[in-house]
């Protein structure tokens, strides 16, 4: 791969990523509920979601998910599913904001749950195996060795990928006094809720 090239890979990438999404509202809301820092578990389980799917895209996978209807709807209602769950819980954490709270520290979070909320929202959208099916070839040289190629790419998106989750965390953090006061929280994390569960319920009508 050349320089050009990559460079060129990097920059479709980054708008790519850049461009909110479900996973990304979740890592705004981790980070305002959370903490930066606390929300780390979550950042590598989204990251750790797009390793796995350039990877499952790269062995053939997304051409199993092409040839298998009922595969592919299969993953995406279950992905939708979680979608309205994470609706519920993050509705939830708004009830619980909504409460009068003596202790204004942030509340502890164990690593495991954030991980896996992240990594199994992240995970359970085939469209992106078939987007990255149908992406990377686009900068790939045939006359140059291929595994060095996706492994280049592979690194790359990973790398961009939570340098984007880490901006939307930092911009939430930024955004947190003024969110705080009032019942700002509360109003953005019942506005998450609702588009956690209109994206689910999106997926189920289509």
């Amino acid at each position: 791969m050349t320089l050009d090239t990559w460079l060129l890979f990097c920059s479709a990438s980054l708008l790519v990523i850049l461009i909110p999404g479900p996973l990304s509202l979740l890592m705004v809301a981790n980070s305002l509920n959370h903490g930066l820092l606390r929300s780390t578990p979550a950042f590598i389980g989204g990251v750790s979601a797009s390793l796995i799917l350039l990877i499952a895209s790269a062995s053939g996978l997304g051409a199993l998910l092409l040839a298998s209807e009922d595969l592919f709807s299969f993953i995406r209602y279950a992905g939708a599913a979680y979608l309205i769950y994470l609706g519920f819980m993050t509705w939830k954490d708004a009830r619980q904001a909504a409460k009068p709270q003596q202790d204004t520290s942030v509340p502890s979070v164990s690593f495991a749950p954030m991980f896996l909320r992240a990594f199994t929202l992240g995970i359970s959208n085939p469209k992106d195996i078939l987007f990255f099916v149908a992406f990377l070839p686009q900068f790939i040289n045939p006359e140059t060795a291929l595994g060095t190629q996706l492994l280049v790419m592979t690194a790359s998106w990973c790398v961009l990928d939570l340098c984007c989750k880490l901006a939307y965390g930092t911009s939430a953090r930024l955004l947190a006094p003024v969110l705080r006061k009032g019942r700002h929280m509360q109003t953005f994390n019942r506005f998450s809720a609702g588009l956690f569960v209109s994206a689910g319920t999106a997926v189920i009508l289509k």
